[in-house]
């Protein structure tokens, strides 16, 4: 039987799309292998950042939304990708291989393909019109068929208080200031968090974003916290080997592409994940011990009078994507 596998131009398009993925600081820590009948990613552990995520937990996740980014855009361009995780144990770093088949694309696979150029991570405060369960229901189901658990959480006293404590114990910490300030605050960079994208923290948001350097984002004037009707929303899985951040990171990908899809802004919430105490706590808050939570994301409608947000930049393609062998794939300086 001959092997079905796409030409280098359909390749490179879904891999362009993948990298649009979002990760810990625009961070960008995966590494993009094509072989002559399968496609490869790796963990980039030179882009981990050792004191905002010293068990690397976020860099796993952020490979996990780019391989589900990889495989949404495949699909819209008619290619059914079968995901086979971690599939050499002597090789911790290869985090999957993915054979390829023909199929027909759907509305669906074209739809969440279409949301990855569109998705932002919108930090600012949301509007008031309020997020349907229907939109929720539908990221839930998306999630659940990764095998990762959604539950709502309410952004109570207690839950600031516990998101106070995340920011005050990194605010204490002197190598994960310094690591922010060179992940933060950039102008015209490929890498880390742009200034442009990042408002003030506001300590009377229901769920007060990272304080990040440089912030140069306004506020909508009539969008003040105590109109925002957003929703906060926990992934969990059962486990918190490799395996399950890898299947977290995927989630998240189909929950913030859903969530665009259906026209709503996002925004991912992880700070209060990368300290072990609040962590601990919020495992046992929101998932009764049951599950490890994995990523918090924010869901709500932009305000009408929100500017457009930016694209975040990223590397060249070619600085991420090689062959198999190693040799480039793409043209220098190709994006």
């Amino acid at each position: 039987m001959a092997v079905q596998f796409p030409d280098d131009a359909t390749v490179l398009a879904a891999l362009t799309l993948a990298t649009r993925a979002p990760s810990v600081h625009n961070s960008q820590p995966w590494l993009w292998r094509v072989g002559p009948h399968s496609l490869h990613l790796y963990a980039d552990r030179a882009m981990q950042l050792k004191h905002t995520d010293p068990d690397s937990r976020d860099l796993i996740v952020s490979c996990g939304a780019t391989l589900h980014h990889c495989v949404v855009a495949l699909a819209a361009m008619g290619w059914r990708a079968t995901v086979h995780r971690l599939p050499n144990p002597a090789e911790p770093d290869h985090l999957a291989a993915i054979s390829l088949s023909r199929h027909t694309a759907g509305e669906t696979d074209v739809a969440l393909a279409a949301a990855i150029a569109r998705r932002r991570t919108d930090r600012r405060n949301f509007g008031s019109r309020p997020v349907e369960l229907r939109d929720i229901a539908w990221m839930g189901a998306r999630v659940a068929r990764m095998g990762v658990s959604l539950r709502r959480v309410e952004t109570t006293t207690d839950f600031k208080a516990i998101l106070t404590e995340a920011m005050w114990q990194h605010a204490l910490d002197s190598d994960y200031a310094a690591e922010l300030v060179t992940w933060s605050g950039r102008f015209a960079a490929e890498v880390g968090v742009p200034a442009r994208n990042t408002p003030e923290t506001d300590p009377a948001a229901a769920v007060p974003v990272r304080v990040f350097a440089g912030a140069a984002l306004d506020q909508s004037p009539h969008s003040p916290p105590e109109y925002d009707n957003g929703v906060l929303l926990a992934l969990g899985t059962t486990g918190d080997d490799q395996t399950s951040r890898l299947r977290a990171g995927e989630a998240t990908s189909s929950a913030l592409l859903t969530a665009t899809a259906r026209g709503l802004a996002t925004c991912l919430v992880s700070e209060v994940l990368e300290v072990g105490e609040t962590r601990k706590i919020l495992r046992s808050e929101i998932f009764d011990d049951r599950h490890y939570p994995q990523m918090l994301i924010r869901v709500g409608w932009a305000p009408a009078d929100a500017d457009p947000l930016p694209a975040t930049p990223r590397r060249p393609v070619g600085e991420r994507v090689t062959r198999l062998d190693g040799t480039p794939f793409v043209g220098p300086g190709d994006r």
